[in-house]
């Protein structure tokens, strides 16, 4: 009894002893996982920050003050619409000359009659420049803001024999036919252009007040 008991034995420790050793598996194993661990910690450290995507503020071009103002969201107002056109130019040179920019940039609203540079050149020669004048300031003030109404009035309100008072103090008159408007029976109005602040029509001549 005792020798067999004595063999069970023997052949229980003979089987345990061909079990892999546990350390041999752990201890890589463990190895393995702080490897791991660190590589992570190393790529978390380099990863790259987000660039900021803020561009830096440029100024309007020739413009300052409250028209200086860049908004890409609202639509532009009636001097940014005239500062955008090829064909206002010169009406654009006297509004600064006049430093009418700002109170043009504000809410207003404002329906402005807009000369083409066409229609400045229909002017006796020289009147231009001479407006222009740092000591004509006053009344090239007083020749723009002719042009100025506040308020809006698109066309499709405007009536025959309409009246309207304008910013220096003296009336307009139009004249409707056809479907067409005049200012003072001889300005056209040859388009309209909405603006945050107003409107414009373009007109085929300049307004002088008498």
């Amino acid at each position: 009894m005792i020798n067999i008991m004595d063999m069970n034995v023997r052949n229980h420790f003979a089987v345990v002893n061909q079990w892999p050793d546990l350390r041999q598996i752990f201890v890589p194993m463990q190895k393995s996982i702080l490897f791991i661990l660190v590589c992570c910690g190393m790529l978390a450290c380099q990863s790259p920050q987000p660039q900021s995507t803020e561009s830096a503020p440029d100024a309007a071009a020739g413009l300052t003050g409250q028209s200086g103002v860049k908004d890409e969201i609202s639509d532009p107002t009636v001097v940014q619409v005239a500062a955008g056109s090829a064909d206002h130019t010169t009406l654009v040179t006297a509004v600064k000359a006049a430093e009418l920019v700002d109170v043009l940039s504000n809410t207003g609203p404002f329906t402005v009659f807009a000369p083409t540079n066409a229609a400045f050149d229909k002017l006796p020669a020289g009147t231009v420049e001479g407006l222009l004048k740092p000591d004509q300031k006053s009344a090239l003030s007083n020749i723009l803001e002719y042009h100025v109404y506040v308020g809006v009035i698109k066309t499709d309100m405007m009536r025959d024999g309409q009246v309207l008072n304008q910013v220096n103090g003296k009336n307009i008159t139009l004249s409707v036919k056809d479907g067409k408007v005049m200012v003072n029976g001889k300005a056209n109005i040859v388009a309209s252009v909405p603006a945050s602040n107003g409107i414009i029509h373009v007109i085929d001549e300049v307004l002088l007040p008498e």
